[in-house]
Formats: C-alpha cells, structure tokens, sequence
C-alpha cells in the first residue's frame, strides 16, 4: 500500500488521463484531479465534516478524509431523503458520483451515499500473513 508522501508526488505528476479506477473501485483523494470533469467516480473515506448551511437551500457539504486527503461531497437535497440515514450517521462513506470543478475547487456530486462503517474494525485488524511453505 502506498503511503501518504507517494501518493501525493504521483497526483502531483500524474497528467489527466482515463486510467482512474471506475466505480465500484474507490479513487483515493489524491488521484481526484485525474478524472475529467463530469466523469462518475467512487470514493470513500471518514466523515470530518458534515455542514448544511442555512443558506444552502437543503444542500448538505461533507468532507471525507482517506489516507492521501481529503474530498469535498455535495449532497443535494433529493441525495439527502434518498440517504439520509448514511448522511446523518455514517463515520465511513462511500460516495458515487460525477466529479466537478469549480474555482479551482474539486467536489463529488453525490448520486449514490453508502455508509461503510461496520468496515472500521477491519482496518485495525492485522494483514494475514502468507503460510510458510513446507
């Protein structure tokens, strides 16, 4: 698995191109800026964040947190009644949905919210390692 600083120099170089993992498949933080705007992607990370202005009109703003970053979700109001429960609850989500840019800002336009929080556990549990050969 790569670490944060790989990760982050690899986006970094990374030129836009259509070699991005595809839904189901989770695309990590640092490789959002690859996939061109309006294109649909998963990702997935713990919930840091979770705003819904007065002034937004029902729309809901979280931001997910994976291990090279973090990625800004718009929930629109038709989002939120279809998922609220994973909006409301949920520490780990994995969000489908089209990517967009704006003012120099990336965000994922939910169109599908999964709360993946019963997962944690597993992520502290220790990798198996391989049985030695005999």
């Amino acid at each position: 698995m790569q670490n944060h600083a790989q990760a982050t120099a690899e986006a970094r170089n990374a030129r836009p191109s259509n070699d991005w993992p595809r839904p189901p498949s989770a695309l990590v933080a640092a490789r959002l800026g690859q996939p061109p705007t309006g294109a649909m992607v998963t990702v997935a990370g713990l919930v840091i964040l979770r705003q819904r202005p007065g002034t937004a009109k029902g729309v809901i703003f979280l931001t997910l947190e994976d291990e090279t970053g973090v990625i800004n979700v718009i929930v629109w109001r038709k989002m939120y009644e279809a998922f609220r429960r994973a909006v409301i609850s949920g520490r780990l989500l994995r969000v489908t949905g089209r990517v967009q840019r704006d003012h120099g800002v990336t965000h994922v336009i939910a169109e599908r919210i999964e709360d993946i929080s019963d997962m944690l556990d597993s992520l502290l549990a220790p990798e198996p390692r391989p049985e030695p050969e005999s």
